[in-house]
């Protein structure tokens, strides 16, 4: 597979020290690329296996470990070979930490690392890169003890307001109670505070975009909608899981066709989750700031033609509708991926777990994050202007980390 564009996207966004570590090596040797696809696989594989219940918690493992590695692997001692000393930095970081937050892996994990380290030469670069990962990933995760990540804290309770038009409230079929508002108290890894991007408010419920928001959630997003085609459902449903688990395989595709070496490839994946830790940090920030009731409660009660007995396609989260999530997430990955390797890519296929025996083929990032928001008004949990402010809070967010990667990618 062909190579991506990575230095004119990332220079545009003033990043250029990312590459600070990886230039001297234009090409990856295979079994630096090697290593680095087998820890990313390990990493998925823990947290499909034991991962918490909270899609945040999961991307904050991810961004422990990786951080980790790309620290460790991001500068060489002098007098040591690179290849071997970064394959080892990167496995020892990856391996510690997981084995720090998911015990239960251990023997799987220590039996990946005995395979990892078997491949590299015994002496100084391997020893010392073990030195560096374990040191590494320490600082890493003493740096995050008590950073509100957790899932009792994600899920902290949320003193849901009295019912009034655009308020939200709890949604059926369930009824839960709000989930994610412990987000927007959490430490961030480089955002100064967790409302940095605090969108502005959204379209108020008098304004004719709302009215066509509405309308439109209500003509396409409904579950015995007549408008909506076969393969808008299709959209629907291909992008109804968890955004982690859905952007798995796009980071992977990326990581082996990035150019820029082992350390290249440890900062991707460190900077595409700690990205993604922040913005759903400011994610539930603002949608808790505005608490915007979802379209399955504006189209049963609200003013306008209500409708006690719409159903949306899908089950509506329990949090509020503005801004999206599936989104925001989205919009970051797209600027990190569209940053680091290039905004297109040679096609790759894609596979949704909710969507058995359905593939699509993307070239572009942007893509991805198209869809996502049709999908959400498709499946009738969001409106059109809350994802796209999702797309928008994403990029934002994305923007900064990468701007201040240099900082984040620091060794300590």
């Amino acid at each position: 597979m062909s190579p991506l564009r990575t230095r004119p996207a990332l220079v545009a966004l003033g990043a250029t020290a990312l590459l600070t570590a990886s230039v001297a090596v234009p090409q990856a040797a295979a079994a630096d690329r090697t290593t680095a696809l087998t820890w990313y696989d390990a990493t998925a594989e823990t947290i499909a296996a034991v991962g918490a219940p909270t899609q945040i918690a999961n991307s904050r493992t991810w961004a422990i470990s990786w951080l980790a590695a790309a620290r460790a692997t991001r500068s060489v001692p002098a007098g040591v070979e690179r290849g071997p000393y970064q394959a080892a930095a990167l496995a020892a970081a990856v391996h510690r930490a997981l084995v720090t937050l998911a015990p239960s892996r251990a023997g799987q994990l220590d039996a990946t690392y005995k395979e990892t380290l078997d491949t590299i030469p015994d002496g100084p670069a391997e020893e010392r890169g073990v030195a560096a990962g374990e040191r590494q990933a320490d600082l890493v995760l003493a740096s995050r003890e008590g950073d509100g990540l957790d899932p009792a804290s994600v899920n902290a309770p949320y003193p849901v307001r009295p019912a009034a038009p655009g308020v939200w409230q709890p949604t059926p079929p369930a009824y839960a109670p709000a989930a994610q508002y412990g987000n927007r108290l959490a430490k961030p890894f480089v955002l100064a505070t967790q409302s940095q991007f605090r969108l502005g408010p959204p379209p108020a419920l008098d304004s004719a975009r709302y009215a066509a928001d509405l309308a439109e959630v209500r003509a396409y997003g409904a579950v015995d909608s007549t408008a909506r085609s076969a393969h808008q459902t299709e959209t629907a449903t291909f992008w109804l899981g968890s955004s982690l688990a859905l952007y798995t395989e796009p980071l992977s595709v990326a990581l082996s066709r990035t150019d820029q070496g082992i350390a290249g490839q440890a900062q991707l994946v460190a900077l595409f989750h700690v990205a993604l830790v922040d913005t759903q940090i400011a994610t539930s920030d603002s949608k808790y700031a505005y608490e915007r009731w979802r379209p399955v409660t504006a189209i049963r009660t609200g003013s306008i033609d209500p409708d006690p007995d719409w159903t949306p396609l899908h089950d509506t989260p329990a949090h509020p509708d503005y801004p999206s999530g599936h989104n925001t997430y989205s919009g970051a990955a797209e600027a990190v991926l569209s940053a680091l390797v290039g905004p297109r890519t040679a096609p790759f296929d894609l596979t949704s777990p909710t969507a058995p025996g359905v593939t699509r083929t993307y070239t572009t990032w942007k893509r991805l994050s198209d869809e996502n928001v049709d999908a959400r008004v498709f499946s009738g949990i969001h409106t059109r202007s809350a994802d796209e402010a999702g797309i928008t809070l994403g990029k934002n967010v994305a923007r900064y980390v990468l701007r201040n990667a240099g900082r984040t990618l620091a060794s300590r």
